[in-house]
């Protein structure tokens, strides 16, 4: 059986990492090692799960949020020689939840059977995306967002940085550290390397925000509104700084020209443009 390498990123939520863990391990037996990392948790908040705990100063003030908690579990696994014991790895927050049973084996048949998806993402009834779904049940985006990732293993080590990996340049540009247009950037690497990034709606997840919103206190972050706030106006800059954009269309924009470029080199993968 192919394995799977599932990451959670945690941050004094232990309960609710925990929970997750359970239900991941309870749902797909014998395919998934799941590996949590401890964002600059408090002691007192660890994970029972918890496999490794970054507490440097900056950690433990800040946390490590999305791009930069990937690229430190996906490095750790690399500095050990570990990526090659997986065929892929599930990125997924610990506000994350997934229906029904059976999920990532589901995602690994997806995979087996497109062999040019870099990039796989559940579909969340939260999403628009989810009215694109009529009797296809995959289709390829420009656009997802990134609290539940399933990544071939081929497509990172395709597009890593292998030289120096750190926080901040192993997957994602940890240089934005909220990491709004951060997911479009890798899309983008996706398709300039001739891999895809597709939706299913063969599984499904959602995003509990009520974890943000009512526990920022104890997660040691800005109260929704104000990381909101920051999450857009630091992902800004950081797109004029590095790409010149004034707004995420221009980002967006910029996807979509390798992505159509993507189906003009395989035309017969057309059925799952949008």
């Amino acid at each position: 059986m192919k394995k799977v390498a599932t990451i959670i990123i945690n941050r004094n939520l232990p309960k609710v990492t925990d929970r997750l863990y359970n239900s991941i391990k309870r749902n797909n037996p014998n395919i998934t090692d799941i590996f949590v990392l401890e964002a600059g948790s408090d002691e007192k908040n660890l994970s029972k799960k918890t496999t490794w705990h970054e507490k440097s100063k900056q950690v433990k003030k800040k946390g490590l949020r999305y791009g930069r908690g990937v690229n430190y579990a996906l490095g750790k696994l690399y500095e050990k020689n570990f990526l090659d014991n997986y065929e892929a790895f599930f990125l997924i927050t610990n506000d994350t939840e997934i229906s029904g049973s059976g999920y990532i084996k589901k995602m690994m048949k997806i995979l087996d059977e497109n062999k040019k998806i870099g990039i796989l993402s559940p579909c969340s009834k939260n999403w628009g995306e989810k009215f694109l779904f009529k009797k296809k049940k995959l289709l390829f985006f420009w656009f997802i967002h990134n609290n539940s990732l399933f990544l071939r293993k081929e497509f990172i080590l395709n597009i890593m940085n292998s030289k120096k990996p750190h926080l901040k340049n192993f997957l994602f540009d940890g240089n934005n550290f909220r990491g709004y247009g951060i997911e479009s950037e890798l899309i983008a690497k996706a398709y300039m390397n001739n891999w895809s990034a597709a939706i299913t709606s063969e599984v499904w997840s959602k995003e509990n925000e009520t974890y943000l919103l009512n526990k920022n206190e104890l997660i040691k972050t800005e109260s929704y509104e104000k990381n909101l706030k920051l999450y857009i106006n630091e992902g800004k800059q950081w797109m004029k700084k590095k790409y010149g954009f004034t707004s995420r269309w221009d980002m967006q924009m910029y996807v979509k020209l390798f992505y159509d470029k993507f189906f003009e080199y395989n035309p017969e993968l057309l059925k799952f443009k949008i």
